[in-house]
């Protein structure tokens, strides 16, 4: 009932945007940016810098898979600029509202526009894409371009800036890229094997050479079963791996299922650390960035399996 209640909020809220105009305020000088997940929004405050003010729908420790709009996302989507979300499903429960977004303002899936032949499908339903690209760092640059653009069409004053900012964020990420090629080459080949309790990390697998295995699909609306959990202790036996993962996002209650599945075939596997996956680390720390969040996945994962 309370999703059908804020689907029929829509269009009062539309109106009312129309009434007032697409900005916050004209006395507010910066571009008002709506994202969805904080990988987005970080996007949009290294490219926007001083010329916009970024609200984040989603913040720590959030799924996105499963998020419910609340009031104040319409609220703030309605009064936003501009909307950036990443698409391809990964914000299932919100595709109606941003549809109808559109209609009245930018609103951009930043992971959309990567050629079809870069994405991997959802082994699940081919239909559909991983929409975890954030994952591949050179793919993610694609984002930059979006939410460059974006900002661009909010706000064509300042597009120099904007491309500015990006060229230069651009190449923070490709000094980000070496680093994770350079760390985990450290992790010998038997052991390249990344176990999280969802299929996550597929494009971080398909960029680096590592093995990912999750126990739910792309999606964690999926479930999960018996099955499952012992492919996962067969391959962790079969290739002695002894570190698996939990994910910041993501309740821990499948990974300890596989821990003490092993742990009953006589094979010891630790919980190597705590990833980051669909959600970032808090504001205001380096987890709370994009780099800072995938420097610290690589440090945690070559740590625990070199």
């Amino acid at each position: 009932m309370k999703k059908i209640a804020m689907f029929l909020a829509i269009p009062t809220l539309l109106l009312a945007g129309c009434q007032t105009g697409n900005s916050v305020s004209e006395d507010d000088e910066k571009i008002q940016a709506v994202a969805t997940i904080a990988q987005i929004g970080d996007v949009i405050q290294e490219v926007g810098g001083e010329y916009v003010e970024v609200k984040t729908l989603m913040g720590p420790g959030t799924d996105p898979h499963l998020y419910e709009p609340v009031s104040s996302d319409m609220e703030a989507m309605d009064q936003a600029e501009v909307i950036f979300y990443n698409g391809h499903h990964l914000e299932g429960q919100m595709i109606e509202i941003f549809e109808k977004m559109n209609e009245q303002k930018p609103t951009v899936a930043v992971a959309e526009s990567i050629p079809e032949d870069k994405l991997l499908s959802d082994v699940e339903d081919s239909t559909l894409y991983d929409p975890h690209v954030w994952f591949d760092v050179e793919l993610w640059m694609s984002a930059v371009d979006q939410v460059t653009a974006g900002l661009i069409e909010a706000d064509p004053e300042n597009e120099s800036t904007y491309e500015s900012n990006a060229d230069a964020y651009k190449e923070e990420l490709m000094e980000l890229d070496a680093y994770a090629t350079e760390k985990l080459a450290d992790i010998p080949s038997e052991s390249r094997v990344l176990v999280t309790a969802h299929d996550a990390f597929n494009y971080f697998g398909e960029a680096y050479d590592m093995e990912v295995l999750g126990l739910q699909g792309i999606s964690t609306e999926s479930e999960y079963g018996l099955n499952d959990i012992e492919r996962i202790i067969n391959t962790l036996i079969e290739r002695n791996v002894k570190a698996v993962f939990v994910e910041s996002s993501v309740s821990e209650k499948s990974i300890n299922a596989v821990i003490e599945g092993a742990a009953e075939k006589g094979h010891d596997v630790k919980i190597g650390g705590e990833l980051y996956s669909d959600a970032m680390g808090e504001e205001g720390t380096a987890e709370g960035t994009y780099i800072g969040m995938f420097r610290h996945n690589i440090d945690t994962i070559v740590n625990s399996l070199k």
